[in-house]
């Protein structure tokens, strides 16, 4: 029988970034589900914080040299990773100077976001997947945390559904109480629809809030769980109407054994969207 695969996407963790509630599950549950007996692979972006000579950082060129089009712009992709010996863990970094070359992961230094925040996403998330395709590795299930991994869940089933790599491919998106509170780029529908998007996700997204890009994403998710102790407003709202396998917040003692049953739940259940 095969090993279950599960596809760890998280926008921070733990050793590379502070830790944080996100950023230590990032680094303990893909260790857990390992040790579970599923496979695993764990993606990140490659911030510009991130010390790449402290943390042996090297990039994987047969993995880099694809360029993903953006809103009709042509922007690099970069692959590089990193171990985490204790954990027996490798961990695959997606980058890009234009986005992630920057000493802030996602604020200006006056505290605002950056204005491209919405391409940052959109390219992080297809070059996940697009590596993924390359690496010739089929994820039973994705799982994704914060926000920047959220659109994940609109290309599993909208662009890239067809694609036997991720024909059978389900998406969880685990909810965290970090949103971001202004709306991404009022061009944000156009670029989706240059990705292929049709009316059904555009007309969702004509406004850009966290809240309707929380909403879309979740609607099209196959499973969803809580990774904050206590969610956001929004989040929590979102969460409650939910329709899809749900699972609570889990004191990290229960995580992977709760996590891992939740995964093969969600294996199980008949894809509805």
């Amino acid at each position: 029988m095969e090993k279950k695969r599960i596809l760890f996407v998280s926008q921070e963790i733990v050793p590379f970034l502070p830790k944080s509630e996100m950023s230590n599950t990032a680094r303990k549950l893909p260790q857990g589900i390992q040790d579970s007996g599923k496979e695993i692979r764990v993606f990140t972006p490659k911030f510009g914080s991130i010390n790449e000579r402290r943390h042996q950082l090297h990039e994987v060129i047969r993995l880099s040299g694809m360029n993903l089009v953006i809103d009709d712009r042509d922007h690099p992709l970069i692959i590089k990773v990193a171990s985490i010996p204790a954990a027996r863990m490798q961990v695959y970094f997606i980058d890009n100077d234009e986005f992630f070359k920057r000493k802030n992961a996602i604020l200006e230094d006056d505290g605002s976001y950056y204005s491209d925040n919405d391409e940052r996403s959109i390219f992080f998330c297809r070059g996940v997947l697009e590596t993924v395709k390359k690496l010739g590795w089929k994820p039973d299930v994705i799982y994704c945390q914060g926000w920047m991994a959220s659109l994940m869940p609109l290309y599993i089933k909208k662009i890239y559904h067809k694609d036997p790599h991720f024909a059978d491919t389900k998406v969880v998106l685990s909810l965290y109480d970090n949103g971001f509170t202004e709306s991404w780029n009022d061009r944000f529908a156009d670029k989706l629809k240059f990705d292929g998007f049709g009316k059904e996700i555009i007309s969702e997204l004509e406004v850009p809030s966290y809240e309707n890009v929380l909403r879309t994403a979740i609607q099209y998710s196959d499973g969803l769980t809580v990774g904050s102790e206590i969610l956001d407003e929004i989040s929590q709202k979102l969460y409650d109407e939910a329709v899809c396998l749900k699972q609570e917040f889990i004191p990290e003692e229960n995580q992977t054994k709760t996590m891992s049953e939740f995964f093969d739940k969600v294996i199980e259940e008949e894809v509805l969207i």
